[in-house]
């Protein structure tokens, strides 16, 4: 857990920054995460990071840019010491991922504390900036995690969600689920896209906005998913193809939209004794997400790197890897030859 003396020292350094820089991962959980801190102090500026797991020195230029007096880094699962080093003003990292190891920033994870504590960053964004509780929401159970105000939510927004406790339950079969995959599926696209569609989310003031398209803002959120969950739908139907094989593997062409995390995920939900592999060809790589209810896998990912141009890592059953075209197939026996 994050202690509430650390909730007190984020909340005062974000809540009195004249000019907060905030780098947040290109997922609902880092999106809902930057949302709540937007609320918090209105003069905060966001960067959403879709090319890496990481967040390196190509992105000083947009600090040399917007000259921040603070800079936050939200559910992003690695900093480069060297983007360290050359910050000149206080940097804060609230993440969620395995710990790292770094000199020079002020760094809170749940897992610090407690190595069982999957609790995502959306969740400690809320309560550090007492923010949106449907954001909050969205945010918490995008990412697998049932948060202690579900209660809550559920008795302020009627409708959206009914006794359902599973999460990959609520993400694809209810109305909260359609929800959070609006919020996935709008950051699809071309980056000035997803900057306009970011920008009107943070003026939606209910879910309703958006689920029952109320408001010129939430219609064009709502168009804008739709359009872009037909290419989904595509993908999904030609993965469910492999739904007899275990592992399930899928990979597709980098001419169409990243999905890799939201095939995996909806496939595992319906295939939960099953191991997901879904890739995506990018030039000479292949960049996966990998899924399992029963298996921990970061210890069979480790054993499937060796010998493999690539990298990978993330939490007990959903994990994010990229490795070589040239080497993938050696990747696959890597893990296969683990499961006999």
């Amino acid at each position: 857990m994050i202690i509430d003396k650390e909730i007190k020292i984020i909340r005062e350094a974000f809540a009195d920054s004249e000019n907060p820089l905030v780098f947040f991962d290109d997922d609902p959980d880092g999106l809902c995460s930057y949302l709540l801190f937007k609320e918090l102090n209105e003069n905060s500026k966001g960067i959403i990071i879709k090319s890496s797991p990481m967040l390196d020195i190509s992105y000083l230029r947009k600090i040399n840019e917007l000259s921040p007096d603070k800079v936050f880094v939200l559910d992003k699962p690695i900093i480069g010491q060297d983007f360290i080093d050359k910050v000149n003003v206080p940097l804060y990292w609230i993440d969620h991922h395995p710990i790292v190891k770094r000199k020079g920033v002020h760094y809170y994870n749940p897992l610090i504390r407690n190595p069982k504590d999957n609790s995502p960053v959306s969740y400690w964004s809320y309560k550090i900036t007492k923010g949106s509780l449907w954001i909050a929401t969205i945010g918490a159970i995008a990412d697998w995690y049932i948060p202690d105000y579900l209660k809550e939510f559920k008795k302020k927004y009627p409708g959206l969600i009914k006794n359902e406790k599973d999460p990959g339950k609520i993400i694809f079969e209810t109305r909260l689920g359609e929800l959070i995959r609006i919020f996935s599926f709008i950051l699809k696209g071309k980056t000035i896209d997803i900057r306009k569609n970011i920008s009107i989310l943070s003026k939606i003031r209910d879910p309703y906005e958006i689920l029952d398209q109320k408001t010129p803002k939430g219609k064009y959120l709502h168009r804008y998913y739709t359009h872009i969950k037909k290419q989904y739908d595509i993908l999904l139907e030609k993965a469910l193809e492999k739904k007899n094989y275990n592992p399930i593997i899928f990979t597709y062409s980098s001419s169409k939209m990243s999905f890799t995390s939201e095939l995996s995920n909806e496939l595992i939900h319906k295939f939960p004794d099953k191991i997901i592999i879904i890739g995506r060809e990018k030039g000479n790589e292949i960049k996966m997400s990998l899924r399992s209810s029963k298996i921990v896998i970061p210890p069979i990912l480790k054993k499937a790197l060796v010998n493999v141009k690539g990298y990978g890592g993330g939490h007990e059953h959903a994990c994010g890897s990229s490795v070589s075209a040239d080497d993938f197939h050696t990747f696959i026996d890597n893990i296969k030859n683990q499961l006999k």
